[in-house]
């Protein structure tokens, strides 16, 4: 029997949605933590607004900036940035969007786009990242949410995406466990992030029980600092005043 291949000891996260809400977050937190980071827009101004806020940190920020609703960008992005500045120990998948709507009624356009966002690209950047972790080893964390096995009317394209995140997580972790490559979700609540202004949601009610951004980033690290030894397959975080 092979000995296991040693995880890559140096903290490096690639994190996508770098620039607001969890991803934003999640990157102040590991810098905090003194993590190398290697941040993801398609926004390079607040990305690089962001690496100047974390400039006392003393982390090394790498921008890459990449639109991921545009299937053809994100393969040559991210190889790019992996040669350029290293393969990640942690990739962390938080790019996300939603759209409120009767499921049937959806426009394709907007079916097309939840899907790419929400799962196509994940795979794409797994298929461009995963590769290279086999040679040391990794993490894959996928941002998904608790709608990936509730039913929420108006929220259908968005369910799918997360229930099939979910299911590719999962598949991933099985098929890469040889490779000391390990995969996991963090399973989210509602969450109080700029995603609830954007024009496409209908959120005109109370955001204060929900989630912080900072609640969901802590508990991401956590994840990422887990010894070899183990893994949180999937963790559930969930506003303690319940789900709305």
């Amino acid at each position: 029997m092979k000995s296991p291949k040693k995880l890559n000891k140096l903290k490096l996260a690639f994190i996508t949605g770098a620039t607001k809400g969890i991803g934003r977050s999640t990157a102040i937190t590991f810098a905090n933590a003194g993590w190398d980071l290697i941040l993801l827009s398609r926004n390079l101004h607040l990305m690089e607004k962001l690496k100047s806020e974390l400039l006392t940190t003393k982390s090394k920020i790498s921008l890459v900036k990449c639109d991921l609703s545009n299937p053809l960008e994100i393969e040559h992005c991210v190889k790019r940035a992996i040669d350029k500045f290293g393969c990640p120990s942690v990739l962390i998948n938080n790019a996300g969007c939603a759209f409120n709507g009767p499921l049937v009624e959806m426009d394709l356009k907007q079916w097309e786009q939840i899907i790419q966002i929400n799962l196509t690209s994940v795979f794409q950047i797994c298929s461009s990242v995963v590769p290279q972790m086999r040679k040391k080893g990794g993490l894959v964390i996928n941002v998904s949410s608790h709608a990936s096995y509730n039913v929420f009317p108006q929220w259908g394209a968005y369910c799918v995406s997360k229930s099939a995140l979910t299911m590719f997580t999962k598949c991933l972790r099985e098929e890469e466990r040889s490779n000391s490559i390990k995969a996991c979700t963090i399973t989210l609540g509602s969450v109080n992030t700029p995603l609830w202004d954007s024009e496409s949601i209908n959120s005109d009610f109370d955001r204060t029980s929900m989630l912080s951004s900072s609640q969901v980033s802590d508990t991401i690290l956590y994840m990422a600092q887990q010894p070899e030894s183990q893994l949180i397959e999937d963790l559930i975080l969930m506003p303690s005043g319940g789900a709305f």
